[in-house]
C-alpha cells in the first residue's frame, strides 16, 4: 500500500509539473475547420505564404524551404502531417515560423488569435484506445464553450524527421552560399 501511495504521489507530481508547463498563452489557428493552439513562446513570426522551393526525396508533408531574410527555413504543411486533405492556399493561408530547436515553418489555413488558457481549463488529451498516438497533443483547452487542441510542437515531428529536415536545410544553405 505504501508503494502505491509513492507511485501515486510521483504521478501527481509529474502531472502537476506538466500542468504548470501547459498554463499560458497559445496562438490559435485553423486546419480543416478545427482550431488548434501552440505555445506563443515557440512562435517566431507569422508570414504570408511565399514561394517554396521543393526539396527532392522529402516526405509529402515537407513542402520545401523558403528564404526568410537570408535564412533557409524548412516548411511543413501541417494538414498533410496530420493526414488531412491538402487545400489550395488562400489569402488567409499563412506560415507560422516556430522555434523547435531550429526555425521551422508550418503552413496553416488561417491564424485566429492569442488565447490565455489557465491550467484548470486544460484537460489531458483523449485516449480512445492504445492505437491512437496522441503524444503530440499537450492537452485540450476549454475556452468559452469551445475546445481547442493544444499541440506540443516539439513532438509534432519525430526526431528522425527533424534530422532529415535539418540535413536537407543545411544542404540547401550550402547551395545558396
Amino acid at each position: 500500500m505504501k508503494a502505491t501511495a509513492i507511485r501515486n504521489s510521483e504521478t501527481h507530481s509529474r502531472n502537476s509539473n506538466l500542468r504548470r508547463q501547459e498554463d499560458g498563452k497559445y496562438l490559435s489557428f485553423y486546419l480543416a475547420g478545427e482550431e488548434y493552439g501552440v505555445e506563443i513562446l515557440k512562435v517566431r513570426e507569422i508570414i504570408g505564404v511565399q514561394e517554396i522551393t521543393a526539396v527532392p526525396q522529402m516526405p509529402a508533408f515537407m513542402k520545401g524551404v523558403i528564404n526568410l531574410r537570408g535564412k533557409v527555413i524548412p516548411v511543413i504543411d501541417l494538414r498533410l502531417k496530420f493526414d488531412m486533405e491538402e487545400a489550395e492556399h488562400t489569402e488567409q493561408t499563412c506560415i507560422i515560423v516556430m522555434d523547435v530547436g531550429r526555425d521551422i515553418g508550418i503552413i496553416v489555413d488561417t491564424v485566429s488569435e492569442v488565447l490565455d488558457v489557465p491550467t484548470e481549463d486544460i484537460e489531458p488529451p483523449p485516449s480512445p484506445d492504445n492505437s491512437a498516438d496522441t503524444s503530440f497533443i499537450l492537452g485540450m483547452g476549454k475556452v468559452n464553450d469551445a475546445v481547442k487542441i493544444l499541440l506540443d510542437i516539439d513532438k509534432v515531428l519525430a526526431c528522425e524527421e527533424l534530422a532529415a529536415i535539418a540535413a536537407t536545410t543545411a544542404a540547401a544553405e550550402e547551395q545558396h552560399a
